[in-house]
């Protein structure tokens, strides 16, 4: 049920509707728009929310869905089921394009009959909708041996119509040879101009012929021009002939008459199964309309329930998002919740807040969801379902009523307390306006209290003080306030649910510039204790908005420091494969280079045999090339580990700033103990200033020091050392547990606007495995449970490379060909764990 009867045009629907029939490709979807109800059947809402959201998919993936020719041919077959009516070439060639139109989009819909299919269709909503819509393919046939492409009657549509034709072209043919040749007669005689042809009037082949020499050719003057200067004469060798052309064009007419009522009567005994299948391409023009409308306000399907609730986020006005859109301008989102235990929200605030707006959006956004169509909000959101909406906002004062403004309010309260209930929805504007404030807040608290008692929810907005004072002590009511910026003096348009809101009034009095004497007056009048606690709720309200921005600030470097620590932890494990890299290809080096270094040994001795040297050089040439084979190994050993080590300690350095910062905000500073200085002795770990490599001091001597970098020995002046501390080993990483909102809303974001399918055609194996790689990671991530590799069949090279990835891959739990009606071993579906 809703209440009033223009509650349509009260909430912005009827402007809803009007930008619907403006997405509709034909009158079919345009009358359903018109149809189009509020319904408070869960099934049959979640089914129509269910097809939009598969049209949206289809819009969005699809590039093949059959979007031409919605032609509404019922009128025309409504009219043939009287006997001897027929359809003209026009509305058959409509008849024809529609009837392949709605062949098409049930082929795309059913693409197999197999029960299995069925139940992984990928449109199961729209599946079932198009169920056992007939298609009607000889009736195609048939109509396609009556017209040709371009929507005209074939010549061999019937064999008289064929003779009758060939006939007339004959004809036409014969007369237009006669008169070129009566026509070159009269030019070479002068009586015509020489760039004159034949032309046709009233359906006959003339001459043109200037007045002054009509009578030089026999015939009958047809026609004249507008100037009078020429007059257009039919020879009399071709009347006959143009007689007899009439007459072929009556037998044509005729025999087509005849054509188009025969089919016509083969057409009748399916009038209604054709009606019915035209009422699926209505109903498909209607589903289109919404999912394109949809997506332009952003809108999705929310968590819907077959209970009463209320439990949005980021909710926003289609049409004033719209109209914003047109000047870049944003509108702010709403978030609001109505449950069981707080179902009637009290939204108090200053004039111009955008407390109007709020109840709008509630209404709005209610209202389109139970008429099938999505909504614009966060994905996280839960909405419900209710069997009645009530509103009452704006000026219902009617002179022919004998109704004032606030009589039409209190009609309206009437109605409501006389049909809410637990499953209704109220929205009231100006709760108990229109009259005297004591006597009007007083009935408002009244019809509120029953309200509250039927259990019935709502979205209430009032300035009067009883109400929030009612709202805090009573349960199921609560208190929510459109914000506003006391400095700037400016709504912020936010709703905060909790506490009441400040008309602030006298702020706004001040910034428009009334006296200020008048406004002291006022305030005394008034009351200091109510100025008082305006103010105080004032304050409240600052303050839960300051330290609402901290917490929002806190959480904002909250998820910084989780990047940072995920960041810090990432470079380890890289530095870590990187270190195992350099080592493996080091080892590959020195193993090339010992190997180099052993022919060349050996290539020494033969020399050395060659010239019958004394044994004892021979192995003495032999120890000095093994000393260098080993001086070789521990160079390139040095050098690495010497690299390695100062990679680490940049990234230890890193991590002891962290350490430091971290310890100043936590205010536990250390107080730093000045190092006595001592000289460098043996055993101890140096480096060499302006280096990061760390070594141990062997021994000094004077002012030298022998130092082990690594496995390799160096002599050092003593006052280039600084003594440092034992290397460590890196720090063991730590995974970051806490996930912040702001993380959670890229998830939700993402698995959003996540595609199930990938296209690798036309990639190279790399590129394909890479981007494979990257979709299969991210389905994981979003927890889609099936998609689809689309990798073409060629050679099968493509294919069998993917497999091969996809057979590593713990979380793939099984993938195979798709079925042959939708593309066979082209594409891979994969399931995933």
């Amino acid at each position: 049920m809703i209440y009033p009867h223009n509650f349509e045009q009260k909430i912005g629907f009827d402007q809803i509707r009007q930008l619907l029939k403006g997405k509709c490709l034909s009158t079919l979807g345009e009358e359903r728009v018109d149809e189009m109800t509020f319904s408070d059947n869960y099934d049959e809402i979640n089914q129509r929310l269910e097809q939009v959201v598969e049209f949206v998919r289809i819009t969005q993936e699809e590039e093949d869905f059959p979007a031409q020719y919605f032609f509404d041919v019922r009128p025309s077959l409504k009219r043939i089921r009287v006997e001897g009516m027929y359809m003209d070439e026009q509305e058959l060639f409509d008849l024809r394009r529609s009837l392949e139109t709605i062949r098409d989009i049930v082929r795309f819909l059913q693409q197999s009959d197999e029960e299995e299919e069925t139940e992984n269709s990928p449109y199961p909503a729209l599946r079932e909708l198009a169920g056992d819509i007939l298609v009607f393919p000889q009736l195609i046939a048939r109509i396609d041996s009556i017209l040709d492409k371009f929507g005209k009657i074939k010549d061999n549509a019937s064999a008289e119509l064929l003779r009758i034709r060939r006939e007339l072209s004959a004809t036409t043919g014969s007369i237009s040879r006669s008169l070129n040749s009566i026509l070159r007669a009269a030019q070479s005689e002068g009586y015509v101009d020489k760039d004159v042809t034949p032309t046709m009037r009233d359906g006959r082949l003339v001459i043109p012929v200037a007045p002054g020499m009509k009578r030089k050719i026999r015939g009958i003057v047809h026609d004249e021009s507008a100037t009078g200067k020429t007059v257009f004469i039919e020879p009399a060798e071709v009347v006959e002939a143009n007689n007899r052309i009439r007459e072929l064009e009556g037998e044509e007419r005729r025999e087509i008459i005849r054509i188009l009522t025969e089919f016509s009567a083969t057409v009748r005994p399916q009038v209604p199964a054709l009606l019915s299948s035209y009422e699926f391409l209505a109903e498909i023009d209607f589903i289109r309309a919404k999912a394109l409308f949809g997506i332009d306000i952003k809108g999705l399907k929310p968590s819907f329930e077959n209970k009463q609730i209320v439990d949005w986020f980021q909710a926003v006005h289609p049409l004033l998002q719209m109209s914003l859109a047109k000047h870049d301008k944003k509108v702010v989102p709403l978030d609001i919740i109505l449950t069981r235990d707080k179902r009637i929200l009290l939204i108090s605030g200053p004039n111009a807040g955008g407390k109007s707006v709020c109840l709008k959006t509630v209404g709005l956004l209610q209202y389109m969801l139970q008429c099938g169509m999505l909504v614009s909000m966060h994905e996280r959101s839960h909405a419900g379902i209710f069997s009645h909406i009530f509103i009452d906002i704006g000026d219902e004062q009617s002179i022919e009523d004998d109704l004032s403004t606030y009589s039409s309010h209190l009609t309206n309260m009437k109605m409501m307390l006389k049909s809410c209930n637990g499953e209704s929805l109220i929205l009231i504007d100006e709760f108990g306006g229109g009259t005297e404030p004591q006597i009007g807040g007083a009935i408002a608290e009244a019809v509120l209290k029953r309200f509250n008692l039927k259990g019935t929810f709502g979205v209430i907005t009032t300035h009067y003080q009883n109400l929030k004072h009612f709202a805090e002590d009573h349960e199921g009511v609560v208190n929510g306030a459109m914000l506003y910026d006391r400095h700037e003096m400016r709504a912020l348009f936010q709703l905060q649910i909790g506490n009441p809101g400040s008309s602030f009034a006298v702020e706004i009095a001040r910034k428009i510039g009334l006296p200020e004497e008048v406004i002291a007056d006022a305030s005394e009048i008034v009351g200091s204790e109510y100025i008082q606690s305006d103010k105080y709720l004032q304050d409240i309200v600052r303050d839960k908005r300051y330290w609402e921005t901290k917490r929002q600030n806190i959480r904002k470097r909250e998820k910084q420091m989780e990047d940072t620590i995920a960041r810090y932890e990432q470079e380890i494990q890289e530095l870590e494969r990187s270190r195992k890299e350099i080592l493996k290809k080091a080892k590959e080096e020195a193993e090339r280079l010992l190997q180099e270094s052993n022919a060349k040994i050996e290539n020494t001795i033969r020399t050395i045999k060659e010239a019958q040297a004394e044994k004892e050089r021979t192995r003495t040439a032999r120890q000095e090339l093994t000393d260098f084979k080993q001086q070789v190994e521990n160079l390139e050993k040095a050098a690495l580990e010497e690299k390695i080590a100062r990679k680490m300690e940049k990234l230890r350095e890193k991590q002891e700033r962290k350490k430091d910062k971290k310890a100043k905000q936590a205010n536990t500073p250390e107080t730093p103990v000045a190092p006595k200085v001592r000289p460098i002795e043996a055993g101890d770990y140096v480096r060499i200033k302006g280096q990061t490599s760390v070594g141990q001091v062997m021994e000094i001597s004077g002012k030298n020091a022998v130092v082990m970098f690594g496995l390799m020995k160096t002599n050092v002046k003593a006052d280039r050392l600084e003594r440092t501390d034992a290397p460590r080993a890196a720090p063991l990483s730590s995974k970051a547990t806490f996930v912040s909102s702001e993380t959670q809303d890229r998830m939700y974001e993402k698995k959003l606007n996540f595609k199930q399918d990938i296209d690798v055609r036309g990639m190279r194996g790399d590129e394909a495995i890479q981007a494979v790689t990257y979709f299969i990671d991210d389905a994981i991530l979003v927890g889609v449970s099936r998609v689809r590799i689309l990798h073409g069949t060629g050679t099968g090279i493509l294919r069998t490379l993917i497999r091969q990835y996809l057979a590593t891959v713990p979380g793939v739990a099984h993938f195979q060909d798709e079925h042959v009606q939708f593309g066979g071993a082209g594409i891979t579906v994969v399931d995933l764990k």
